[in-house]
This record gives structure tokens, sequence and C-alpha cells, in this order.
């Protein structure tokens, strides 16, 4: 009988403790749609430029001329800024006879693969075109600042590298729509470049 009242008094001693007010959990945050605009190109021929390319409508092509913050003259660097979903397309050209084809891939090796820190995986797929224009896309994983990245040559006298940014702290789950948005646009980029001898 000692035993049936010590079991009942622990019984209901666990019944109290239990007897808690339920603990709320706020919802995990969530994020905006985005609005995509209508898939339309543009062409980018300007004279004296050494590459051509289209381009979607709803960006703007701005001229870069800073190389890490110090002022030097690129002449072909461009950036493609698409102000309405925050992204830009930083573009920049070399000339393989004056650096070199080994140091202007190992140079984009490192570019792409110093995002390791923070990327889950890099893919490294080959692409070629019908103009003469083969290279590698980066396609960076994780919360890492740049989530593709490319480079394109015809591996004599033209080199051209790529790399989509944000305005915002890396979120590979707030930015995944948008950067398989402007990913398309990119390989469009691709797709239709030609180099100008």
């Amino acid at each position: 009988m000692k035993l049936f009242f010590k079991s009942l008094g622990l019984l209901m001693f666990i019944w109290l403790v239990s007897c808690r007010e339920p603990v709320y959990v706020p919802k995990p945050r969530g994020y905006a749609a985005v609005q995509f605009p209508e898939k339309k190109y543009q062409l980018f021929n300007k004279d004296h430029y050494p590459y051509t390319f289209e381009y979607p409508v709803y960006a703007q092509i701005e001229k870069d001329s800073l190389f890490f913050d110090k002022k030097t003259e690129n002449p072909w660097w461009i950036n493609i800024n698409i102000p309405s979903l925050g992204g830009k397309i930083y573009l920049s050209y070399k000339d393989v006879a004056q650096y070199g084809l080994s140091k202007l891939l190992e140079d984009s090796y490192q570019m792409s693969h110093y995002h390791n820190k923070k990327a889950d995986f890099i893919n490294e797929p080959i692409f070629h075109t019908e103009n003469n224009v083969h290279g590698i896309y980066y396609e960076v994983g994780g919360n890492a600042a740049s989530a593709f990245q490319f480079f394109a040559t015809d591996s004599h006298k033209h080199f051209l590298r790529g790399a989509l940014y944000f305005d915002v702290t890396p979120n590979v789950d707030s930015l995944k729509p948008i950067n398989q948005f402007l990913i398309e646009d990119i390989e469009h980029l691709i797709k239709t470049l030609k180099w100008i001898p």
C-alpha cells in the first residue's frame, strides 16, 4: 500500500509539473514575392568594344572604371545593372596576348573559388558556342557572395569574365528565385556573345 501511494504521489507530481502554459513559437520569417519582368533582350554593340551580346531590356549598361576601389583605365569593363531585382553582373574584359591565357584562367579560378569559405559546393560545367566562345560557368551553392560566375574566351585574343552580385547580404533561400531568373539571362548573354576582330 505504501508503494501504491508513493507511485500515485509521483504521478501527481509529474502531472502538475507538466501542466504548463503552451510555449508559442513565432512563424519563420517569410520572403516577399518577386514580380519578374518579361524576358526580352536587346543588343549591346558599342563602337570600339571587342565584343557584342544580347542583354535584358530591364537592365542598364554602366561603364566600370574602378578596380578594387582604385581609379584605373578599363576601357571595355562594364556592369549590367538590374535595379528592379537588386542585382548587377560585372563584366571585365582582357586581351589574352597582353596578360597570357594561363594567368587569366588561374585568376578566374582563384576569384571563383575565393567563395569556398561560404559555399556548400561549386559546379564548373564547361560550355562551347557556335561563335568561337568557350569557357566555364561557376555555379556556387550556399550563402556565397556570388552564386554565379563565368569566363568566356576564344583562347587567342579575347577573355571576358562575369560575376553576378546583389545589393543585399547573401541568403540562398531568399535569392534562389532571383538567381535562377538572372542565370537564364547570363546564359543568353553567353549564347549571343560574339568577338569583334
